[in-house]
């Protein structure tokens, strides 16, 4: 998306539609400078047709030149104008635009009682990510234009600096969303490990560092986890380190964690063969650190950042793991294997145990880990645990700006019960009772001496029907909510 800031001049600018956003109870004054500067709009705003209400949307043609479309989005109530309802608007009014087979919008910056650069990059997250689509293998394409430029108009008085500023940011949130979209749409047979490797590889260009550990590396680290999981698949694991350098030298990093697994059968627990596919998709917490940090260093975020990823197949085969099995894990703990299913855990075991190399400042993990987080929380909130009261409330309030939401979900002692074995330290499952918490408490026995947070993010990074600026399918859940913490951070947790 090509993206652009100038001042508003009725003839100044050259695009396919302009959109203007309305709230309700300024209608009749915007009603004013709308007719001035597009007098074929007097019709619709006479009719009251349009009333400006949220989400709503409609279309003048003005029969100028320049611009031949004039697009109206309803803000809603002015009292209740938020940044997500902006974001949620510059979503309808990107999506309209397409429909009508737009390539170019200008927007007219709206002038509201938040700050101007937060609405420009909302508007822009929502123009970027409400018009994404995974259209890589239709061989028929349809003939459609696609929007490609974007283009903000600010009013006298509006401040061009903000909104160039707002722009940029948006920009690169939006690159790291995309970017992880388009890993968890990808099908399982072009995204394996290796491929999903080389990918992260591709995130030098913008300065990260990427290393990645092939078997025989794992294998000498003893991560027991990830190679347990990967016993049933011909396709061989990787582990892959990501370093920004973006804080002061010798600061502590911030270790971000996804879960990589870019097939989940379930292994010998084989899954039902309804809905199994999106199981390519079982990758999300890898494909949120991935999207992150690129956009952590493409908006060149003054942090040191890690991201780890343990990445495999699960799959069933004669030397696949088996319910019963123990597994000694790169910190020589133990864990029975009751079910191989809940194979999450047991990569993110050893990444959670080799993070504690960077005497971190805190570490996140993030996983579509467990279907009971699905039960509990629906695709509306991911479910959060963790040992640090103060990391939890930063993650909750970065879920709150940016809309990426959490709930908390305890780890009290008395669930520990459920996962403990008879022959091991741990066990891999408790059952359908508080299966998220019990999963927390299994990653919890693998931990370091730093402030630890688990995203179960299984409900919300894929989606069976879009809405907004979420689509269906993999919607790069937790891109926003870390570059937002990460940007926000401000020192050690207490």
């Amino acid at each position: 998306m090509k993206l652009s800031v100038q001042r508003f001049k009725p003839e100044g600018y050259s695009a396919d539609a302009t959109v203007v956003f309305i709230s309700q109870e300024d209608i009749r004054g915007k009603a004013e400078n709308v007719r001035a500067h597009w007098p074929a709009a007097s019709g619709i705003l006479d009719s009251n047709d349009f009333t400006g209400a949220k989400d709503s949307v409609t279309v003048v043609y003005t029969g100028a030149k320049k611009s031949s479309r004039l697009i109206l989005v309803g803000l809603g109530e002015t009292a209740s104008i938020t940044l997500e309802r902006v974001r949620r608007a510059g979503a309808t009014a990107a999506q309209k635009a397409t429909a009508l087979q737009c390539e170019s919008i200008a927007i007219l910056l709206p002038s509201l009682a938040l700050d101007a650069a937060e609405v420009a990059q909302t508007l822009v997250e929502g123009g970027i990510l409400g018009v994404y689509s995974f259209d890589k293998y239709f061989t028929e394409k349809k003939e459609k234009k696609k929007l490609a430029r974007i283009t903000f108009l600010v009013d006298e008085q509006g401040d061009l600096n903000a909104a160039k500023k707002g722009m940029a940011m948006g920009e690169g949130i939006a690159n790291g969303v995309t970017l992880a979209r388009d890993l968890m749409n990808a099908p399982s047979n072009e995204l394996t490990p290796e491929a999903l490797a080389n990918q992260a590889k591709g995130l030098d260009a913008v300065g990260v560092k990427v290393t990645v550990l092939n078997k025989p590396q794992i294998e000498k680290l003893k991560m027991g986890g990830l190679l347990a999981v990967n016993q049933g698949s011909v396709r061989p694991p990787f582990f892959i380190v990501m370093e920004w350098k973006g804080g002061k030298a010798g600061e502590a990093p911030i270790v971000l964690v996804g879960k990589g697994i870019t097939f989940d059968s379930g292994g010998i627990s084989i899954k039902p063969a309804g809905g199994m596919g999106e199981m390519k998709m079982d990758m999300g917490g890898a494909a949120a650190v991935v999207g992150a940090l690129r956009s952590i260093a493409e908006l060149k975020i003054a942090r040191n950042v890690i991201g780890l990823i343990p990445t495999t197949e699960n799959m069933p085969s004669g030397s696949a793991y088996k319910p019963g099995d123990v597994v000694t894990f790169m910190n020589g703990k133990t864990a029975e294997i009751d079910n191989t299913d809940a194979e999450g855990r047991l990569v993110l075991a050893d990444a959670l145990t080799y993070a504690d190399r960077y005497k971190p400042q805190a570490v996140i993990d993030l996983a579509t880990l467990t279907g009971a987080c699905v039960v509990a929380l629906g695709n509306v909130a991911t479910g959060l645990m963790g040992n640090n009261p103060a990391l939890n409330g930063r993650i909750r309030e970065a879920g709150e700006r940016t809309y990426d939401r959490v709930v908390e979900l305890p780890l009290w002692e008395e669930y520990e019960e459920l996962i403990k074995s008879d022959i091991a330290d741990v066990k891999n499952s408790g059952g359908r009772g508080a299966g998220t918490i019990t999963a927390g408490l299994f990653l919890q026995h693998f931990i370091g001496s730093y402030p630890w947070a688990h995203l179960d993010i299984a409900g919300t990074a894929m989606l069976p029907k879009g809405s907004g600026y979420l689509n269906k399918g993999g919607t790069g859940a937790g891109v926003r909510l870390l570059v937002d913490l990460v940007r926000t951070w401000g020192g050690p947790v207490a």
